[in-house]
């Protein structure tokens, strides 16, 4: 159900209706009602199960890394990635359809989650300021992922975006220069 719900809102960047969840899940109408008893309740359960996998997908990709800069290229990769895939129109369209009161709580442990990697790389690496660095390159890869398929002067794909954020940070994670 929460796959329908979200696959609605990727496609319509409208808060899904619950016959519409229901419908395309696959189930009766009332079937969905023993799980939800509103459309709030659906796109809540939708927010807490958005960010936290986001979330989960990024740390993986680091803890997978071994060396420090290799965990923090990881995470940069992880968020571009993110950013370019069909679960950033679900993020899109739950800024522009949730209450905010219902997304502050999830956005603050998604990106307090998201910072906690930084940590111990960035430390290893000894950054004297591993919140700021994180930051500033989590900027760069936001700058860098809004030009991801848009229609623009030079529209970038993944690999194009991955390319320039490496051109950037190779110094500073000690890596093989990129291809």
């Amino acid at each position: 159900m929460l796959d329908s719900a979200r696959a609605i809102l990727a496609e319509t960047r409208t808060a899904p209706t619950l016959a519409a969840t229901a419908q395309r899940a696959g189930l009766a109408r009332s079937s969905i009602y023993r799980y939800f008893s509103s459309s709030e309740e659906l796109l809540a359960a939708v927010v807490g199960d958005v960010f936290p996998e986001r979330a989960r997908r990024v740390r993986d990709r680091v803890l997978a890394a071994e060396a420090p800069g290799e965990q923090v290229w990881a995470h940069i990769c992880a968020n571009v990635e993110l950013f370019a895939s069909a679960e950033q129109d679900v993020a899109v369209a739950l800024a522009e359809v949730a209450d905010p009161h219902l997304l502050r709580e999830p956005m603050t442990a998604f990106h307090a989650e998201l910072q906690a990697p930084w940590w111990p790389p960035s430390t290893e690496l000894g950054e004297p300021h591993p919140t700021l660095m994180a930051e500033t390159i989590d900027s760069a890869v936001l700058h860098v992922a809004r030009g991801l398929g848009r229609p623009s002067e030079s529209p970038l794909d993944v690999v194009q975006a991955l390319c320039v954020l490496r051109r950037l940070v190779d110094g500073y994670l000690g890596l093989d220069p990129a291809p």
